[in-house]
């Protein structure tokens, strides 16, 4: 569902129907559901002292949803370890159109000095969780000690969206305990439906890799044009590990690092340890110099020549090899477009809910190669003859708070261009790309594919799991995406009844051939300059696939897959004809005919072309094909 998609009451509680009941009674909102209790504060059963909860009323005197509308550097992180909430939190004060969606109706929800009838103790936010957004009512008596708020912030003390917000984040995952250390990237996902991709810039060795800089570079260039919410961060176990590395020395191969020393305070350029910092833009200029706050020096039109302004408070540039050097992680969420009307890239979309059920469908990963194929599996195609940057992101159905995830990811496999059935082998060389396998809420991959049929399998690391989960996927084209449920052609109500192979309803597949046209060698010349433009159709039994045109070849690799569940196999050969592609009218090459009836598995032969009509007259060349025939319609 994209970020407009209207809302689901989280709880079965309606907003407008709470708010007219307390408005009604003369009663201010009390939220049975998450109540101003200690259980609130901790699933764990803790306790935190001198804690009183207060209404915002109560701790100041002109309380306000917004002072000056939301900025990036209105938040202060308060006693709790959810500094992961308030990076997204900046991110979105950086968004008018997302924070709007999360804090909606936000005019209506204010405190009106004309009108103090209209408060009435109640308010809404907007979460997407696991592919619905969800409307959740709090009423906003919020944890305080000394007339203080305890947790999230504004700087001015008449500002209550961030406290707020957080309030009805807590409440949605049991109590306040449970955002105490978390993801950015989820937290991301949860305020946009965006499909969040972590980036370990350590891992990556970015900081000394100039090409893989470079493409990180255009990556979140783009990313930021296309009005993604990104940032970064230094995680403090992070910058001790770096810390380390970068200490010993042949002489000092057992430094150990301080952690209490350097949790929460401020490297050696000044970027605070086990914060996050919000990316509000991304610029290539050319620039000499370092950064810092003295590039506030630079006159103001130079700086906006160059596009180095300065919009918020607290905001300032650096480069990028630097930016690469001295943060250590990157979360990049895509608010994926998918509007037509839009000066955005446009994105098609596909997502799918899916399980995995132990003992028949929890097959783990490609490790188990007898039980791999027994996952969810899912199909779709890249449709642009120059291939295509595709977006995976599969998301497991888990919470916070002691709710343990399991270590998931997927696998991607070229198949052949008809495939409309479950895969059953997954031999080596068709694996394209494997994600990343983690224990965490998601997994994301982005990665480029040539044109073709490809199948996803969804797995746990470990077989023997159950669990659910949303898998999505984007395209710059349509991707025809599904899940595939069915292992073979059903046979038809005719064909239990008849055995007679003469009537079409009466047929039922008998054999299973995979057919894949590998190269031809030797082709005739066909137009006055150059060679030809050679591409096959294959014909089996009614069904044809065609490759795309090799231009100005006349030794031509195609490299295309087909598989057939076939009723005629003892009567009727695979027959593959080799066209030249010309703007009015093709010409006729040569035919293959390939009977491929006898059990056999990625036999590859060479085969003379001959006439269509007169099949005693050859043609030049030789085309090389690879197949495997099975009476076993479930052995591919």
């Amino acid at each position: 569902m994209g970020i407009f998609s209207h809302p689901t009451p989280y709880n079965s509680q309606v907003y407008s129907e709470l708010r007219k009941q307390a408005q009604q009674s003369g009663e201010l909102f009390v939220d049975k559901e998450f109540p101003a209790e200690e259980k609130s504060l901790f699933k764990s059963g803790g306790k935190l002292a001198g804690i009183e909860w207060k209404r915002p009323k109560d701790i100041c005197s002109d309380p306000h949803l917004f002072v000056e509308g939301a900025s990036s550097n209105d938040l202060i992180q308060g006693e709790l370890g959810n500094c992961w909430f308030v990076a997204a939190c900046s991110c979105l004060a950086m968004k008018k159109s997302i924070w709007q969606k999360v804090i909606p109706d936000h005019k209506d929800q204010e405190w009106d000095e004309k009108h103090p009838e209209k408060y009435s103790g109640i308010f809404h936010f907007e979460f997407w969780r696991f592919g619905e957004w969800v409307d959740v009512v709090i009423d906003d008596f919020l944890p305080t000690r000394n007339g203080k708020l305890v947790y999230v912030h504004s700087k001015q003390e008449n500002e209550f969206w961030s406290a707020l917000l957080e309030k009805a984040y807590a409440k949605v995952f049991g109590s306040y305990e449970v955002l105490d250390g978390g993801e950015l990237a989820e937290a991301l996902e949860d305020f946009t439906s965006g499909v969040s991709e972590p980036i370990n810039l350590v891992e990556g060795n970015y900081a000394t890799n100039e090409k893989d800089r470079d493409d990180l570079f255009k990556t979140t260039k783009e990313a930021a044009e296309n009005e993604a919410l990104m940032a970064a961060a230094i995680p403090g176990v992070n910058y001790i590990i770096l810390e380390a590395l970068s200490q010993r020395t042949p002489a000092n191969l057992n430094y150990q690092p301080n952690l209490q020393m350097r949790w929460n305070r401020s490297t050696d350029v000044g970027l605070v340890i086990g914060h996050a910092y919000g990316i509000t833009a991304v610029k290539r200029v050319a620039l000499e110099g370092s950064w810092s706050e003295e590039w506030n020096k630079i006159d103001k039109s130079s700086r906006e020549k160059i596009g180095l302004t300065f919009d918020e408070d607290g905001e300032f540039w650096m480069t990028f090899e630097d930016f690469c050097k001295h943060f250590t992680s990157l979360a990049i969420c895509r608010v994926v477009n998918t509007s037509f009307f839009s000066l955005q890239k446009k994105w098609h979309s596909a997502e799918m809910h899916g399980e995995w059920r132990a003992p028949h469908m929890s097959g783990g990963c490609i490790n188990n190669k007898e039980t791999f194929h027994n996952n969810p599996q899912f199909l779709f195609d890249v449709t642009d003859k120059d291939g295509d940057e595709v977006l995976f992101s599969l998301t497991q159905k888990a919470g916070r708070g002691g709710e343990e995830k399991e270590t998931v990811g997927f696998t991607v496999i070229k198949v052949e261009e008809n495939r409309r059935y479950r895969l059953h082998k997954v031999p080596t060389h068709q694996v394209e790309k494997s994600s990343s396998f983690i224990n965490s809420r998601g997994v994301f991959l982005r990665h480029t594919l040539q044109r073709g049929r490809y199948v996803v399998i969804v797995c746990m690391f470990k077989p023997g799991g159950n669990g659910t989960f949303l898998f999505r996927l984007y395209t710059s084209d349509s991707n025809h995406a599904r899940e595939l449920t069915e292992d073979k052609p059903t046979p038809s109500f005719w064909s239990s009844l008849c055995c007679c192979a003469l009537i079409p309803s009466c047929r039922y597949a008998q054999h299973i051939t995979q057919l894949t046209v590998l190269s031809a060698a030797g082709l005739e010349k066909q137009d006055r300059v150059g060679g030809a433009d050679p591409y096959v159709i294959i014909n089996c039994e009614g069904e044809k696939i065609q490759s795309p045109s090799v231009q100005d070849s006349l030794n031509p690799s195609w490299n295309i897959s087909a598989v057939f569940y076939r009723s005629q196999a003892m009567s009727k050969p695979i027959k593959i004809d080799i066209w030249n592609s010309n703007p009015i009218r093709d010409d006729f090459m040569g035919r293959c005919l390939l009977p491929a009836t006898e059990e056999a598995e990625n036999k590859v032969v060479d085969v003379t072309l001959i006439d269509r009509k007169d099949k005693a007259k050859t043609h030049p060349g030789k085309l090389k094909v690879k197949y495997t025939t099975s009476r076993n319609l479930q052995f591919l």
